[in-house]
């Protein structure tokens, strides 16, 4: 079964090499950059976290979601709730209780657009997102069932005082903080990689290339689509978690649609299908914002002002140029179309 020509799922040596020593890069960076870049390095690669969990949908099983990032916003909003304006609350149960409480409102969610198709499944999971955005917009606090207050923030949003307490080691210390996401983004890199090339992933990407076919060989594929959203929005959720507890602030314009779009553009930047290419992207993109809002001044015309314009070109080129992303550019260069299974 042969994957589309967007997709490079199995990942040339040379490829792998690089991504090496990229994460080499990533792990002695903390020892040459600054703190303000360290922090931005981490907040890449909290984006690359929420790019990977939008991959496993867009890439690997054919879903297009402009909703994604109801889950992203969840995670922190999880986060800000939970947390205390009297002290750091426990990283290891308010962690996992965000990630549970995305993972569940996407099972809740995609018990319903999964079973829609094509543009109706896009504008579907916009619609939710959109929901849960103006939900919390519009309420400073929401009483569930008249028990629960929960204290939402409005647009103004929610600040979260303290970063979670992990006991063994100090968040609170910028360059931990910034070893524990990296840490987060390689085992979730390594759980998805596994996923992708187990027989559940396996039958996602059958379902992207032909659905009729696989539902015709005996896959139920409503069952695997639904698993694979609800992972997707529980990884988000993860993302968001860690952008709350970095950031210490959260508010609605997580779960808009620009947040999902964002998503989007990073997966498509880095390649899809085989998430080094939605790490690679979220980087890309990132890097290329910075550096476009930064352009001089030409004259009396401001250039970084306009940095939409320039961001688009770019992504345009990409896609025009490199239909399977940077990491297929890289991987054209090095003359192979692929690897073997790794």
């Amino acid at each position: 079964m042969s994957a589309p020509q967007s997709n490079l799922e199995t990942l040339p040596r040379s490829i792998r090499v690089v991504l090496a020593l990229g994460l080499v890069a990533l792990i002695a960076f903390p020892f040459v950059g600054s703190e303000f870049y360290q922090q931005m390095v981490a907040r890449m690669m909290i984006l690359a976290i929420f790019a990977m969990s939008l991959d496993l949908l867009q890439g690997v099983t054919g879903l297009v979601s402009l909703g994604h990032a109801a889950y992203f916003g969840l995670g922190g909003y999880a986060l800000a709730l939970l947390s205390s304006d009297n002290g750091p609350v426990s990283l290891w149960w308010t962690l996992p209780a965000a990630v549970l409480v995305a993972g569940l409102f996407a099972l809740v969610i995609g018990f319903f657009v999964v079973r829609t198709r094509g543009i109706y499944f896009i504008m579907v999971t916009m619609a939710f997102a959109q929901m849960l955005f103006f939900l919390v917009f519009d309420n400073k606090e929401l009483n569930v069932f008249g028990l629960f207050p929960l204290k939402l923030g409005g647009s103004d949003g929610v600040y979260i005082n303290f970063k979670p307490d992990a006991g063994l080691f100090d968040l609170e210390n910028k360059r931990v903080f910034y070893y524990f996401v990296l840490a987060c983004l390689v085992l979730t890199y390594v759980f998805l990689r596994r996923v992708l090339w187990s027989p559940f992933g396996r039958a996602l990407a059958g379902i992207r290339v032909n659905e009729h076919r696989m539902r015709a060989v005996g896959f139920g594929s409503f069952g695997y689509k639904l698993t694979a959203f609800t992972l997707a929005g529980a990884l988000a959720g993860l993302a968001g978690y860690l952008w709350g507890a970095q950031t210490g602030f959260v508010n609605p314009e997580l779960m808009g649609f620009h947040m999902s779009a964002h998503a989007i553009m990073m997966v498509i930047l880095g390649g899809m299908g085989n998430f080094a290419g939605a790490i690679v992207g979220a980087f890309a993109f990132e890097f290329m914002l910075e550096l476009f809002k930064d352009l001089p001044a030409i004259g009396e015309f401001n250039t970084g002002k306009h940095w939409q314009l320039w961001m688009g070109l770019f992504i345009v080129a990409v896609i025009v140029f490199a239909p399977r992303g940077l990491l297929g550019l890289l991987a054209r260069f090095t003359g192979r179309k692929g690897g073997e299974h790794e």
